[in-house]
């Protein structure tokens, strides 16, 4: 093989490994952004958190705490036995969405404390609870059985 042969395969070889590495970290980059992290209501007050920054807040719906004001607007405490943060949502909920049921809020927590969600999901059924919310809860040492 020619030595002009080789040069030119390995410049090749080199530039497609330096094009494949800079779309890897642009991917990464814009990724990161659009992550959305699963909190539980102990752990979200105990951290510092950047407020406005999406989140999605597990637990319990706390019993008593569903009250419907003007329209769409409602508010409910999620809880995970040890802390309680206020949530309000102004959409449509899900049919299956009820007090002391599993619950994940999708959205931001606010500089006041309330958070403020984008989406509701809730149980499909009476045995399930979100994975994030039994972890969390098995964390603690909370049986609901």
């Amino acid at each position: 093989m020619k030595p002009r042969n080789r040069n030119r395969r390995l410049t090749f070889l080199g530039l497609g490994l330096l094009v494949l590495v800079a779309a890897l970290v642009l991917a990464m980059a814009g990724l990161k952004d659009n992550i959305s992290y699963f909190y539980a209501p102990t752990e979200l007050l105990a951290e510092e958190y950047e407020a406005d920054k999406s989140i999605r807040l597990g637990g319990m719906v706390e019993d008593g705490s569903f009250q419907r004001s003007e329209g769409l607007q409602l508010s409910f405490r999620i809880t995970d036995f040890n802390a309680s943060i206020p949530v309000v949502y102004s959409k449509i909920l899900p049919d299956l969405f009820r007090e002391g049921q599993g619950v994940i809020a999708e959205g931001a927590l606010g500089s006041d404390g309330v958070f403020v969600a984008t989406r509701i999901l809730a149980k499909h059924d009476e045995k399930y609870m979100p994975p994030e919310v039994a972890q969390s809860l098995k964390k603690q040492d909370i049986s609901l059985e």
